[in-house]
This record gives structure tokens, C-alpha cells and sequence, in this order.
């Protein structure tokens, strides 16, 4: 289970920039991460997880298998798109197919790159794509809603629990407020998300600033970061064209060498994964073994029947425990045998709430 995410923004804010980097420094890791590209705006990418190759190394596993991320970059929104300008049908369309959007946002100034709507204001361009996002909700649930009360009024159940749902939904769109600030139960939590509405997506507002401004940012960025704390979302600083240029060279010491002489801790891109999966509510164990070392991604709070389920079904049907070890023991006893010899190895059971980096081995029986 990785997630699907689409790159969203204006036209020349950097979205085709940062999906070519990211797809290319798939094909440009080592064969032990797998790539390919579904559709030609669409690509899986691996996500970069030293823990995961520390585990490998210790584990002598030949393989290394990490969790994707699947980006789309979906093509850029005008004003207008909600109503079909631009491409605004395909634009709409494949927003609803995805888990999150990552927003990027222009954070640069370049006399040599034009910008759709005038001077650089990243929070205009940030309310211009949300507003037809709105729009484009709005449209859909009046639409539904009108069938939907005939409906209820004949007696349909299904159609009695949707429509104080989609009520909720139009108030706060009338509001000028997206959907994914609504507060609905957890009985009607599912019938939000069958609405498919485009702003209930949760979003990562990702700002492409200039080379000289990517580790800290700029007062650009930090307008963005002050707005996304405002929404509860996360803000990450990244510089596409330096993503291009990491995603160019070679193996992994060229890449960290360039990242020091710009004195970055970690890949732009590093930090988008990671966020994304924070903002997903999603959270990794790993597994490791003679054959493979591999990354598996499930919600946070899955149980240890869920998570073995996760890799294969009879694990869940005839599961017997999930012998577990902290990746911090894993790596202090140098492997499996010293983790059970200093025991750091617990047998937990099928309710057992997986931790994040938890080393796991299933016993199942079928």
C-alpha cells in the first residue's frame, strides 16, 4: 500500500520540473528499487528509506523492496478550469482519482519564466486553484443534492444518510471554505469520501523557490507556511531545479556530496514523501530476510492481523503471532539472532498496534 498523489498548480510554477525529477531519479537508482512509468503523466517512484538499506545491509538481503509513491502530474489549472477553460474537465477528472494533492507553488522570481496571472503572489495563485476547486464541488453536490431528496423522500435509507452529509459539505462551500474542514461523524465519514469531492482532498502546499533560497526558504515560502498552519496543512521547501540536477547524477556518495556543498540535510523530495505519508496518517514496518528486505506501508493504528494481511492473505487468516523488534534493537544487536539472544524480541498478538520502523516476522499457519 503506497498512495497515489497529484501534482497540482498553475501553469510554469515547476509542476513537469519536479515530476521529471522525481521519475527520473527512479530510473537512476540502482535496479533494486522498481520504477515504471504507468501513463506517460504518470509514474511510480520509490521512497528513499535509509532505515530500510541499513536493515538490508545487516540482514545480508540480496533485494531491497521500498514503498512507492505514485505521482500524476496533472495538467496545469487556468482560471476558468471549473468551467471547462483550459483543460479544465481532464484537470478535475484525474484530481479526483487521487489520494492527496501536493500544491506547488511558485516561491521564485525569473524575468526568463512568465507567469500566468502577473506578479509572483503565491497566495493569490494558491486561492485562484482552490476557488475552482470550490466551484467545481459546488456544481457537483447541488446537482446530486436535488435527486438525492427525492429520494429521501420516498424512503431511501442510503439517501436519508447522505443528505445531511452533502448539506454540511454545501454550507461550508457556500461559506468559501473546502470540504476537508467539515466535521462529520465516522458513520458519515464514508459517505463523504464516496462523494469524490476534489476538496476534501488533503493537500501538501509545496513551494519551488530558486537554488540560492533551497534550504531555508524565503518570504515567499514562509507566506505559504503561514497559511498552510492557518489550514492545519504541513509546508515543505523544495527547488525543482536542484531536484533536476540530484536526479541527474550518479550513485548515491555524488548525490550526498552535492546535497553538502549546498549545505541540505536530505532531498527536496525526501521531505515531500515523507510529509505526504504523515498527512495520509500512514506509517511503514519493514521485514527483512535472507531473500529480501522490504518497506510496507499501512494506515496508522493497524493491528498485526491487518498488517500481516497486508502482505499476503493466508498470513491473516492463520496468523499466530508477529515477532517483533524495534529497528533501534534491530540495529544495536546486529540482526534478528542478537535481538531474540538479548531479548529484545517480542511475540505480540493479532491486536498488537504496529509502530513506526517496527521489524516484524509473521508466524501464520494454514
Amino acid at each position: 500500500m503506497g498512495f497515489r498523489c497529484g501534482i497540482v498548480g498553475l501553469p510554469n510554477v515547476g509542476k513537469s520540473t519536479l515530476f521529471n525529477a522525481l521519475t527520473n531519479a527512479a530510473q537512476a537508482d540502482t535496479g533494486n528499487y522498481p520504477f515504471c512509468t504507468v501513463e506517460p503523466n504518470v509514474g511510480r517512484v520509490p521512497v528513499p528509506d535509509r532505515e530500510l538499506e541499513t536493515l538490508a545491509r545487516i540482514a545480508k538481503s540480496p533485494r531491497i523492496t521500498p514503498t512507492v509513491l505514485e505521482v500524476v502530474d496533472i495538467a496545469g489549472l487556468v482560471r476558468g478550469a471549473s468551467h471547462g477553460e483550459g483543460l479544465g474537465n481532464q484537470f478535475l477528472g484525474q484530481i479526483r482519482e487521487v489520494d492527496a494533492i501536493l500544491h506547488l507553488v511558485r516561491c521564485f522570481e525569473d524575468d526568463q519564466v512568465s507567469h500566468v496571472e502577473g506578479p509572483i503572489d503565491p497566495i493569490r495563485d494558491i486561492e485562484l486553484v482552490e476557488t475552482e476547486l470550490m466551484l467545481a464541488d459546488l456544481e457537483s453536490l447541488e446537482r446530486q443534492l436535488e435527486g438525492v431528496i427525492k429520494r429521501a423522500r420516498g424512503g431511501d435509507k442510503e439517501a436519508k444518510a447522505v443528505q445531511p452529509v452533502i448539506e454540511a459539505a454545501l454550507e461550508a462551500l457556500r461559506d468559501g471554505k473546502p470540504v476537508r474542514g467539515v466535521s462529520v461523524s465516522a458513520e458519515q465519514r464514508p459517505l463523504l469520501n464516496m462523494l469524490h469531492l476534489l476538496t476534501a482532498k488533503p493537500v501538501l502546499y509545496v513551494c519551488n523557490v530558486d537554488e540560492a533560497n533551497a534550504r531555508d526558504g524565503n518570504a515567499l515560502s514562509q507566506a505559504v507556511a503561514r497559511r498552510g498552519a492557518e489550514e492545519g496543512a504541513e509546508t515543505v521547501v523544495v527547488s525543482a531545479a536542484i531536484e533536476a540536477e540530484i536526479a541527474s547524477l550518479g550513485d548515491t556518495e555524488e548525490k550526498r556530496a552535492f546535497l553538502d556543498d549546498l549545505g541540505l540535510e536530505d532531498a527536496g523530495l525526501e521531505r515531500v514523501i515523507h510529509a505526504g505519508h504523515r498527512l495520509l496518517g500512514l506509517i511503514r514496518f519493514l521485514t527483512a530476510g535472507p531473500k529480501e528486505a522490504r518497506a510496507w506501508t499501512i494506515r496508522k493504528g493497524a493491528s498485526a492481523r491487518e498488517a500481516a494481511g497486508n502482505i499476503h492473505t493466508d498470513m491473516a487468516r492463520g496468523f499466530i503471532c508477529a515477532e517483533t523488534i524495534t529497528f533501534d534493537d534491530y540495529v544495536a544487536s546486529g540482526g534478528e539472532a542478537g535481538a531474540k539472544t538479548a531479548g529484545k524480541m517480542r511475540q505480540e498478538g493479532a491486536d498488537y498496534v504496529i509502530a513506526e520502523d517496527d521489524v516484524i516476522l509473521f508466524r501464520f499457519n494454514v
